[in-house]
């Protein structure tokens, strides 16, 4: 008999797109996409550490499909792996349209989060459990 895996520890948000939010397109600035992934990256992060976490870096974010006015988007963040401080996230936004329920992964990205201690140094954090 197999063991089932215990999943990845994951946080979701959902954000509801409005005027202020988005460009002069009518679509979701970049910069609150990356907001918005940044925070769902800190949660997952800190809720794994149970430490004050920074983000110290982003990478390879794609903007895959514009995301429109009125739109809502649902954000997973998963830590794929751990060092001894630092914790890998990747998040994943999709869009939805709430009138019609149409899904559509917009935007991905990885971000990498540091667990610090009450002087601001990283510190340890526990490993992924399997």
């Amino acid at each position: 008999m197999t063991e089932p895996t215990t999943p990845l520890p994951e946080a979701r948000l959902l954000e509801m797109v409005f005027p202020d939010h988005t460009n002069h397109l009518g679509t979701l600035f970049g910069g609150q996409a990356l907001a918005w992934m940044d925070k769902a990256a800190f949660i997952v992060a800190s809720r794994h550490a149970r430490r004050t976490v920074v983000t110290a870096r982003s990478e390879e974010v794609n903007f895959r499909v514009p995301v429109g006015n009125g739109q809502l988007v649902e954000l997973v963040a998963r830590i794929v792996s751990v060092g001894r401080s630092s914790m890998h996230v990747e998040v994943e936004m999709t869009a939805e349209d709430p009138l019609t329920g149409d899904r559509r992964v917009c935007t991905t990205g990885r971000f990498v989060m540091v667990a610090l201690d009450s002087n601001g140094s990283p510190t340890h954090i526990p490993p992924l459990t399997a």
